[in-house]
């Protein structure tokens, strides 16, 4: 059986009822966030992450499939949202981050992947001094369901996320664009790779089409990550307050 771990995850395992897993302190962010640029948003989120991030459409197979992912950071390795004291509660924080050590993820049997996802754990959270999530009868605390509870709706609203990239990916709607930041230490930052919805191409949909989407929520989430978009000046901000002078740099979202 092989378990593919989600994106930037370290090495994981499925959940057993006899493990004891270290469970994150309130504001406590996951080391491995700390050096990401990119981050996974779901389908809820969309709206709410908007406020303080840029959302983009970013694709690891050369355009098959996308994800919308909010933008932390202006080059490789860069979260902007995190300090010693972990991620700036001023803003939103997201799913991905707060889930940890936990998720779910898709496993593959005889060269096979299954449909269904299941729980697993990072394996770095799994030491003997850790918590127990279920009791000696194997019934699961009251700290488990809630997490658990967490884990199944933000596992289906991840899905409603690819349902919404594969539809505005068939409607032809995105449009590949770069973004290029002059700090004002000296510093020239680019970020590349990623996609937006071409608003010109939206507005000139069927009306039955725009209907459509408006029914579905679809529509908002769009005009939610078009307005995201104006983000990355704040951003900018950000990486000009915490940036010393340094030599030109690009990084791929591909």
């Amino acid at each position: 059986m092989q378990i593919t771990p989600p994106f930037a995850y370290p090495e994981i395992d499925t959940l057993k009822k006899t493990d004891r897993v270290v469970l994150p302190k309130p504001g406590d962010t996951p080391a491995f966030c700390r050096e990401l640029h990119v981050i996974p948003v779901s389908y809820t989120e969309i709206p709410v992450a908007q406020r303080d991030y840029p959302i983009v459409f970013v694709s690891a197979d050369n355009g098959a499939t996308f994800m919308t992912m909010a933008i932390l950071g202006l080059k490789a390795k860069q979260n902007l949202f995190v300090s010693a004291l972990g991620w700036d509660r001023s803003v939103y924080v997201p799913a991905y981050v707060r889930r940890y050590p936990f998720c779910m993820a898709k496993v593959t049997v005889d060269n096979t992947q299954r449909d269904e996802r299941v729980v697993c754990v990072a394996k770095n959270a799994l030491v003997p001094e850790g918590d127990a999530l279920f009791d000696t009868a194997g019934a699961p605390t009251a700290e488990w369901q809630a997490l658990e509870k967490l884990l199944q709706e933000y596992e289906t609203d991840l899905v409603r996320s690819e349902e919404l990239c594969k539809v505005v990916a068939d409607l032809g709607l995105l449009e590949q664009f770069n973004m290029q930041a002059s700090l004002a230490t000296g510093a020239t930052l680019q970020l590349t790779g990623m996609h937006r919805v071409d608003e010109n191409k939206l507005n000139a949909l069927d009306p039955a089409v725009l209907q459509d989407l408006a029914r579905k929520g679809v529509l908002s989430r769009l005009y939610s990550h078009l307005l995201s978009l104006e983000n990355f000046r704040r951003l900018s901000d950000r990486a000009t307050s915490m940036e010393a002078p340094a030599a030109p740099a690009t990084v791929s979202l591909q």
